[in-house]
């Protein structure tokens, strides 16, 4: 119906390239253009102007020898004002565009090494934005945006590189736990001693109060009952408390303990040895 009233319906976003006998006459823009064909003029093709992309992957070699898969993506759409360029002088513009895409990074990537390409893939895509945007210019092709979406070593690459990665980490992590066990003997041995030290302490109180007790008890019944003397006392003493031993002992059905020489006589060699070792120990001293 259209063709019949030599109309033809442009859409939003596109242009025409309108033709009379084989010959370029203007771009139709979106909307309801006239196109009189009875003298010859007809739409050759439509143009979209929305923004296109086109990913371009590329395989090459790094400075160090590793083959690496690098994908581009590349934004581009066509300049309104030359959408004749863009129709006429490109027949196929997404193999000229990879043909660029190629050209340029198989020229900065073997100039680098693998670490080198990923951290410096931003200069890559901007130098690939550069030369296709001063490319495809003058065909009518605007670049917007140009972006390294991937890079992709050999797969034994990847793996290697992993290894490395984990391998430095459980060294650092082998070192965290050095120290965090060091840290843990030497409080442990701090622990210790401030435990023995006061072990100690308490021990040398509890002995003092021991012989305190003694000489108090010593003293109070030489005082009380007359004719005895400190080593009958002392002897008494050790007496009972050899008793206590034994009654306590006894009373205990898993005890293991016995005492060598065994018998009350054996309190007084005791006690005689004890009071011996403190006479020699006293005239060492003097």
């Amino acid at each position: 119906m259209g063709n019949l009233l030599c109309c033809v319906l442009v859409k939003q976003s596109d242009v025409a390239i309108k033709e009379r006998f084989g010959k370029f006459q203007k771009v139709l823009n979106p909307g309801l253009q006239f196109v009189p064909w009875v003298i010859g003029d007809y739409v050759a093709g439509h143009l979209t102007l929305r923004l296109q992309q086109l990913d371009v992957q590329c395989e090459t070699k790094t400075k160090d020898n590793v083959f690496v898969t690098v994908v581009a993506s590349i934004q581009y759409r066509v300049l309104v004002d030359k959408a004749s360029d863009a129709f006429y002088r490109l027949s196929n513009p997404t193999s000229q565009i990879k043909a660029y895409v190629f050209d340029v990074i198989r020229a900065c990537v073997p100039k680098l090494n693998l670490d080198d390409v990923f951290e410096q893939k931003n200069e890559i895509a901007k130098s690939v934005e550069e030369e296709l945007d001063k490319a495809m210019t003058a065909y009518g092709y605007e670049l917007l945006q140009t972006l390294i979406i991937d890079i992709e070593p050999d797969q034994q690459v990847k793996r290697a590189m992993n290894e490395i990665n984990a391998a430095a980490r459980m060294r650092v992590a082998a070192n965290e736990k050095a120290e965090a066990e060091k840290i843990i003997q030497i409080k442990r041995a701090e622990g210790e001693a401030e435990s023995k030290y006061l072990s100690g302490l308490g021990i040398a109180r509890q002995r003092q109060a021991i012989v305190d007790g003694l000489r108090d008890s010593v003293l109070g019944f030489a005082g009380n009952v007359p004719g005895t003397s400190a080593k009958d006392v002392l002897d008494m003493v050790m007496m009972t408390q050899y008793f206590d031993t034994m009654r306590d002992i006894g009373a205990s059905s898993k005890s293991s303990s016995v005492f060598i020489p065994h018998g009350p006589g054996a309190v007084a060699d005791v006690a005689a040895q004890i009071r011996n070792g403190l006479l020699q120990a006293h005239q060492t001293n003097a």
